[in-house]
């Protein structure tokens, strides 16, 4: 498993992170598990703050559910108004195929999204095999995927712009 050789908030081996100053960010979070999904939310937030984003160009807009992620990520971008979208839920492995077909849907869609408008769509998702394993990726043991999520957005941002200039 990748997170147990990497800590999700260690960034020493990620190259430069440019700034995020500038640069104005939509976090579509999902409402359930929110336990986890509020804990991803802050360290998405304090990352963008870090990097120098401005509190006044960060937007949170819950939606229900990690499916609905995609659609909340879509309604964004109509606006023109944001540089990137991140998108952070939790999906915990049931007794069912739901999982499955939840998290596929959720991936696809998320590509999909960024594909249309040709703008960062960043997929801050955990999908998890339990609950534990949700809270060691949130900010336990393991860090905090909102804070990779975070620097990907910026680090995106900052190459849409790069080839938008040339």
């Amino acid at each position: 498993m990748a997170t147990q050789l990497k800590n999700l908030s260690d960034f020493s081996t990620a190259g430069e992170i440019p700034s995020a100053k500038g640069y104005s960010f939509g976090i579509v979070v999902a409402e359930w598990n929110a336990e986890i999904t509020n804990a991803l939310y802050q360290g998405a937030y304090n990352s963008l703050i870090k990097y120098g984003a401005k509190p006044k160009n960060i937007h949170s807009y819950p939606v229900p559910g990690s499916f609905e992620l995609t659609s909340g990520a879509e309604l964004l971008l109509k606006t023109g108004k944001f540089d990137a979208v991140i998108c952070l839920g939790c999906i915990i492995q049931g007794e069912t195929r739901h999982f499955d077909f939840i998290c596929e849907a959720v991936a696809n869609g998320v590509t999909n999204v960024a594909l249309k408008y040709s703008k960062p769509v960043i997929f801050g998702v955990l999908t998890t095999d339990n609950q534990q394993q949700a809270i060691d990726r949130a900010g336990g043991k393991h860090g905090n995927k909102g804070d990779e999520a975070a620097v990907t957005a910026i680090k995106m941002a900052k190459l849409a712009e790069t080839l938008s200039s040339k």
